[in-house]
C-alpha cells in the first residue's frame, strides 16, 4: 500500500478535477509538479498541449520517456477530513504511460504532506492527527 491523498486540481482554463493522487517521493522535481495522465489533462483543458508546453525527456524506472511540461498550469488543493490545504501553484507534466496522478517531492512538501508509514499513514505537517490513504483512482 502507498500514500494517496484526495486532490482538487484547478486549471487556469477554469476547469477542475477531483482525484486521488499518489505521493511519490521518487518523483524528484525542481518545482512543484503534478504528473497527470492525458485524460486528466484533457479534463483540465490542457490537452492538446497549449503553446507554453515544452516537450521534455525524463528518466523513469522503465527508462527515459518524453512528456509535455506545462509551467504553472494549475492550483492544487489537498482535501482531507473536512480540511482543505492549498492552493499551491504547480507545473503539469502530461503522461501517455501513467494512469494515476502523481505528486512530486516538492509539491508534496509545499502541501505539507508528511508520510508516517509507507503502508498508507500520513498527516499534515502542522497537525498530530494520523490520516489513512485514499483508494487509487485510475484514468484510462
Amino acid at each position: 500500500m502507498a500514500v494517496r491523498v484526495k486532490l482538487r486540481i484547478a486549471s487556469r482554463k477554469g476547469r477542475e478535477v477531483a482525484t486521488s493522487a499518489l505521493v511519490n517521493s521518487g518523483f524528484e522535481a525542481e518545482t512543484p509538479q503534478l504528473l497527470v495522465p492525458r485524460r486528466v489533462a484533457y479534463e483540465l483543458g490542457l490537452w492538446p498541449p497549449p503553446v507554453e508546453a515544452v516537450l521534455v525527456e525524463v528518466g523513469t524506472a522503465g527508462g527515459p520517456v518524453r512528456n509535455y511540461l506545462i509551467p504553472r498550469a494549475v492550483h492544487v488543493y489537498v482535501e482531507a477530513g473536512g480540511r482543505t490545504v492549498g492552493p499551491v501553484e504547480a507545473d503539469v507534466m502530461v503522461s501517455d504511460h501513467e494512469y494515476e496522478v502523481l505528486i512530486s517531492d516538492v509539491l508534496g512538501s509545499e502541501l505539507g504532506i508528511v508520510i508516517l508509514d509507507l503502508r498508507g499513514k500520513w498527516k499534515f505537517s502542522d497537525e498530530e492527527a494520523v490520516r489513512e490513504t485514499e483508494e487509487p483512482q485510475y484514468w484510462f
